[in-house]
């Protein structure tokens, strides 16, 4: 597989992840953590429910456990992958927890069309590259890819 087809793979396994939260009555939002040698080390859906937590991203969730669970070294080399861009919170757990790269499928931007001013979900208007750029080491950024099947994830999520 190219690296891009590798990418488009674990991307569409952050939106089974996604697909997951949604069945278990959480917002469609899910994310994976792979080593460099293509191991699956972590998988965190949404957690917003039952609590109402809205911390509970799913990339938060997974640099928490990362961080607390994995070694520098693995970090560094890992990619988390996630069908949302990360927002400004989940931004800086990641770079907190030191992972060095980052996939995403549905850009900030647009999550904020889809959601609308959804008071479950308001879309702060940060890129998380602006977030990475501001830090003292490098996070690369890809994204956004494959983004008309992240923002399929979300159809009739935010009217109710």
């Amino acid at each position: 597989m190219t690296p891009l087809e590798l990418d488009e793979h674990f991307l569409r396994r952050s939106f089974d992840v996604a697909r997951r939260a949604m069945t278990r009555g959480n917002h469609p939002f899910g994310a994976i953590l792979v080593d460099q040698n293509r191991n699956v080390l972590i998988e965190t859906e949404n957690g917003y429910m039952p609590a109402h937590d809205g911390t509970g991203h799913a990339e938060r969730l997974l640099a928490t456990q990362a961080c607390t669970t994995l070694g520098a070294d693995v970090l560094r080399n890992a990619t988390l992958y996630s069908s949302a861009e990360p927002c400004a919170m989940c931004a800086g757990a990641i770079y907190w927890a030191g992972i060095g790269r980052v996939v995403y499928g549905l850009s900030e931007r647009r999550l904020r069309a889809v959601t609308g001013n959804h008071p479950e979900n308001p879309t702060l208007d940060l890129p998380c590259r602006e977030v990475f750029r501001r830090g003292q080491r490098t996070t690369e950024v890809v994204g956004p890819l494959l983004e008309d099947e992240a923002a399929a994830l979300h159809a009739g999520v935010w009217d109710k």
